[in-house]
């Protein structure tokens, strides 16, 4: 079983000077690595290519998101399990071999995501995917491991290999044939959300997501997007709404109608915690999904629809009405 680790680069030669050495330590030599750089302007490809001679490098013409980017790229990459890998993070010994073993014993399982850890504070598990990813009823993400913004000390509580909903996008395994007949990412996202959108199609085709605690990688998140770019928000919302949109069984209407009531409450949370510049990307997000609703819509008619994507009815409402 042929694997490729994939890392997508825009202008991070400081990212890939930092946590490169630790891929080519860490990846055997029987695997390969490829960097796809998406149009960097800074040298992040010629210093690629003057001291790693092992990274294969697909070339292209632009910064076309972090969807539209893997699309491309992984065209011409022909392993039988890929694995997504950011730029921002750090791999461990013995990283690759357990999820091999997973995917050569379990047929049905077509994504797995390793233990993700904080890299900055390192007992504690990462904020983007954790110990593997829920949504609750109104499409916001969680984690075993973290709750909104409340993020778990590892203590080998989640050291099960278990279903999940999603897998991070930060460390993302998924066999090569499935990402093609599936289309791969969906492109309008641009960044944010696509790997749970991509999830949940597999799910609603009877595929199966899965966590592989024996496997740990260490991520620097925010590296790429900081938490304080008005952008994250702007793109988290939106793709969230295009999500639910496309994919859950809901009464459409009344799943939208709630959501918006929900919405309006964190958007007035964000205003006083983050200020106006976040609170109006919220709404430039639900001015951008109305936009597009109609061609959202059609997706959802024609495709399956059978998962139902949350246990929690509202992990946002439970953490600002009822946290600690």
């Amino acid at each position: 079983m042929n694997l490729g680790v994939v890392i997508l680069n825009w202008n991070g030669e400081n990212l890939i000077k930092k946590f490169l050495p630790s891929v080519i330590k860490h990846t055997p030599v029987i695997h390969n690595i490829y960097l796809i750089d998406n149009g960097s302007t800074d040298d992040s490809v010629g210093f690629i290519r003057s001291n790693f001679n092992r990274v294969k490098i697909i070339k292209l013409d632009k910064n076309h998101g972090f969807a539209k980017g893997y699309n491309i790229g992984l065209k011409k990459i022909e392993d039988d399990i890929l694995c997504l890998l950011n730029n921002d993070v750090e791999v461990t010994e013995n990283w690759t071999e357990e999820i091999l073993k997973q995917f050569a014993a379990e047929p049905d399982t077509v994504v797995i995501q390793p233990k993700l850890r904080d890299y900055y504070k390192k007992s504690d598990f990462d904020y983007a995917g954790a110990a593997g990813g829920f949504l609750d009823k109104y499409g916001y993400p969680y984690c075993n491991g973290r709750i909104y913004n409340k993020v778990e000390i590892d203590n080998n509580q989640y050291d099960k290999t278990t279903k999940i909903f999603w897998a991070c996008g930060a460390c993302f395994f998924i066999r090569n044939r499935i990402f093609s007949d599936f289309s791969g990412f969906d492109e309008t996202f641009w960044a944010h959300f696509e790997e749970i959108d991509l999830c949940w199609r597999l799910q609603n085709h009877g595929y199966k997501i899965s966590f592989n605690p024996n496997s740990i990688v260490y991520h620097a998140n925010g590296s790429t997007l900081s938490h304080n770019n008005p952008d994250k928000i702007y793109f988290n919302y939106r793709n969230m709404l295009y999500t639910i949109t496309k994919n859950s069984k809901n009464n459409l209407f009344f799943l939208l109608f709630e959501k918006l009531f929900v919405d309006i409450i964190t958007a007035i949370y964000i205003l006083f915690d983050k200020g106006f510049s976040h609170f109006t990307a919220i709404i430039k997000a639900y001015f951008s999904f109305y936009k597009n609703i109609n061609l959202l819509i059609k997706f959802r008619k024609r495709n399956k629809r059978e998962i139902k994507h949350y246990k929690i009815r509202s992990i946002i409402c439970e953490y600002l009405f009822y946290k600690s």
